[in-house]
């Protein structure tokens, strides 16, 4: 049994690995003995590496490759397949959101909210995972193996609650929306995951998606999160590593009859 969530000695792709949870999992995976490609967008120097995955010991390396630059992508996984050889798994993790602090047009009405925000956020989001899959997957295909992970979100699933963001008006005097695109990005994870998963079955290539709750940050209003968690039925916010174990099970040989699915980790949130 240990052997079968065993991903040492795997090759696995992290897109936006140097992140905030893009750096849990690739440590996750490091931990447990994987080889670790991180596709990021902006470099690191070696110094920085080591301090940021003291326990990489020679089993990191690190692209600069936008998931919305495809030739980045493409000569990205060249050099890597001409290392390591071809990759095992591919978590599709790089996305962004409207910051809570941005311009008042990213939060404000959908009747006026920008077009170059919703392209913006769809292009890394969505458009991203689609060209990280086609370039990585198609190097899976044709090995014969391979499982793509995506990174989802319970707004994927559900709408956003505005009344979760209520305070702010009361609070700053400006009414806060949620934005459209982030869930709208996330919902079209669903359908790709499906799509590519029954497309590259008969190569035994897996594509599954994982919907994540609420992460512990310290970076969300109180007020938020006391609101947030009166929805969430265990009652708190996910630590960072809780989110770990999933990724390395599809990641892992215990996940290989699992394909075209749709994880839930979310504390409950979506089954109130």
């Amino acid at each position: 049994m240990t052997d079968l969530f065993s991903v040492e000695g795997k090759v696995i792709v992290v897109t936006g690995g140097l992140g905030q949870l893009g750096t849990e999992f690739a440590s996750s995976l490091l931990s447990a003995g994987a080889k670790v490609a991180i596709y990021s967008r902006r470099p690191i120097d070696v110094a920085a590496i080591d301090e940021k995955f003291p326990q990489h010991g020679g089993r990191l390396k690190v692209y600069v490759a936008s998931v919305t630059d495809k030739e980045a992508l493409e000569a990205a996984t060249d050099a890597l397949c001409a290392e390591w050889g071809v990759p095992h798994a591919l978590v599709n993790n790089a996305g962004i959101d409207s910051k809570p602090n941005g311009a008042a047009d990213q939060n404000g009405p959908f009747e006026s909210y920008p077009q170059k925000y919703w392209d913006e956020i769809i292009d890394v989001n969505l458009t991203g995972v689609m060209l990280c899959s086609q370039v990585v997957g198609a190097r899976m295909a044709e090995a014969g193996r391979g499982s793509i992970i995506n990174v989802g979100s319970i707004y994927g699933m559900v709408s956003p609650n505005q009344a979760l963001y209520a305070y702010r008006e009361k609070r700053d005097g400006v009414p806060f929306i949620k934005a459209v695109s982030y869930a709208a990005s996330k919902s079209g994870l669903l359908n790709l995951t499906r799509y590519v998963a029954t497309y590259w079955a008969p190569k035994n290539v897996r594509c599954n998606l994982i919907s994540f709750g609420g992460v512990k940050t310290g970076s969300f209003d109180k007020e938020f999160v006391d609101a947030f968690l009166e929805r969430v039925p265990l009652g708190r916010q996910a630590e960072k590593g809780e989110y770990n174990g999933v990724i390395r099970f599809l990641a892992s040989d215990a996940s290989t009859y699992m394909t075209g699915s749709n994880v839930v980790v979310d504390g409950g949130f979506t089954a109130w």
